[in-house]
């Protein structure tokens, strides 16, 4: 006999019809379903499955890396369909531009409805799965991966967002569903929590784990990295170093690896967590990010089978590279086309004569959607966040150096200019973060965190976009005019009132 699930969700996109007054006495629908369902193992399976999908939901735009990545220096849009209000920071509380060309999946809209559709789901599993009639190491697991998805899915939105609602028990009702604002450092505290929890119970990485699962690595990483955008410099390095000496994860040796969608089961080594991109079967939890990033027309069969050249590399970012750097063989001036042609940068796009494609998410093989899967946290991320966060507590120490040169020997560069002091250190750690994680939807928020975006945004332009001139509001995305409205309690950020 299958099961429904209808649980009752009031966070997100709320809408509410009035009906004429009279008295009812019904069980809500929350109560009516949850309390038959999680009896079973197969029960428990599905809802952290269900758990698991608005990354998909929000990877798929993929909202995450375009409205950060169009709103830092290192790609830039096609200026369509709305996408250059990112760049140009004209984007309002409604997205009004976003809702008239129909792509709130692509902006903080996405984010923040999948966020709480996912905290909602996890809720779910924590409230009900310790009850289920399971293997005990299995159950163990999955409220690991359900208090590691709750706590991502509130990284995400307060990152995204700042201030924003902690919600940590299932919408039973009415009442438990509308609930407003923490402080930025109150959701951080339930962040740090939760990945205790998710820490306990998940098991270490191994090839044998599930796809697209949280293991013990991913919540350490997550640790680490919220620690660092929370400036708590020892709770960083302490994770990071767990993650680093697990000895079950690592740097893969050729960086290239990592984005070749024919090397993806053996990537996962340093892809700790990652949208696992599904183009079959259906139904699709694929990402158009291949296809932005390809040349226009579907050009270029190396890049996939489909691309509209929508997403481009600013000519500064790419002229910064060290030529000896073998991230800069991840970006190109030109490409060819399927029956050999060769096409310059001249000619690349027709917005500009100074063309830079992205290579990180090409897909020559997949005959529908894209199987190239986008990274969310990886080994070489964590050493940048260990090295950054030593050199807070000790300056440009050897331990510090050893962390950075790590990464910047996988990319066959030399080791760091030795002597640095500790300011100068940690810029170059922030750089070589924007070297290593570019495209990846990363940048946006070290500027951001750093308060670095204020300065380096505006020399951050080219012929299509001349003048960019963010705020200092523009730290957060507004939380959606639809989401305080159906919320009496959410109350819109301060600078955006």
């Amino acid at each position: 006999m299958k099961k429904q699930v209808n649980i009752l969700f009031l966070i997100g996109s709320l809408a509410w019809v009035l009906l004429p007054s009279c008295q009812l006495d019904e069980a809500p629908y929350s109560s009516i379903f949850t309390d038959s369902f999680y009896a079973t193992a197969q029960d428990a399976e599905a809802a952290i499955t269900a758990a698991y999908d608005p990354v998909a939901d929000i990877y798929g735009g993929p909202a995450p890396l375009l409205v950060a990545d169009f709103s830092a220096d290192q790609v830039y849009p096609r200026p369509v369909v709305g996408r250059n209000t990112f760049t140009l920071y004209n984007y309002d509380p409604n997205y009004t531009t976003q809702k008239s060309f129909n792509r709130t999946f692509e902006s903080p809209v996405n984010i923040w409805q999948s966020c709480y559709d996912g905290i909602e789901k996890a809720n779910w599993v924590i409230d009900k799965v310790p009850n289920t009639n399971m293997d005990a190491t299995r159950k163990a697991q999955i409220i690991g991966e359900a208090y590691f998805l709750r706590a991502y899915y509130h990284w995400m939105a307060t990152k995204n967002f700042g201030d924003v609602v902690v919600k940590t028990s299932p919408s039973k009702s009415e009442e438990a569903a509308i609930v407003g604002k923490s402080p930025q450092s109150e959701v951080y505290v339930q962040i740090y929590a939760d990945l205790e929890l998710a820490a306990a119970g998940l098991p270490d990485y191994s090839a044998g784990l599930v796809k697209g699962r949280a293991s013990k690595q991913a919540a350490l990483a997550l640790h680490a990295k919220a620690a660092l955008y929370d400036q708590k410099w020892s709770i960083a390095l302490d994770k990071a170093q767990q993650v680093i000496n697990s000895g079950v994860v690592s740097l893969m040796p050729n960086v290239k690896d990592l984005y070749d969608v024919t090397k993806e089961d053996a990537a996962r080594i340093e892809n700790i967590f990652a949208f696992e991109s599904e183009g079959n079967p259906a139904p699709s939890r694929a990402s158009q990010i291949t296809s932005l990033y390809g040349p226009r027309n579907s050009d270029g069969p190396e890049y996939g089978k489909t691309s509209f050249g929508s997403i481009f590399v600013y000519p500064s970012f790419f002229d910064s590279f060290d030529p000896q750097d073998a991230r800069r063989a991840l970006l190109d001036t030109f490409y060819v086309k399927a029956n050999g042609t060769i096409v310059h940068q001249n000619a690349i796009t027709p917005i500009t004569t100074k063309g830079v494609l992205c290579k990180k998410y090409q897909d020559p093989i997949s005959p529908s959607g894209t199987m190239s899967n986008i990274p969310i946290l990886r080994v070489a991320d964590v050493y940048l966040v260990a090295a950054e966060a030593e050199a807070q507590l000790n300056g440009g120490s050897a331990t510090a150096y050893g962390f950075i040169n790590a990464v910047r020997n996988r990319a066959t560069l030399p080791d760091l200019a030795a002597g640095l002091g500790k300011e100068a250190f940690i810029d170059a750690v922030i750089q070589e973060r924007a070297w290593e994680l570019f495209a990846e939807g990363d940048r946006w928020y070290d500027l951001t965190r750093t308060g670095k975006f204020l300065t380096v945004i505006p020399a951050a332009v080219n012929d299509v976009f001349p003048e960019r001139t963010p705020l200092p509001k523009h730290k957060f995305f507004p939380i959606p005019l639809d989401e305080i409205l159906a919320n009496p309690l959410l109350v819109q950020n301060p600078d955006w009132q």
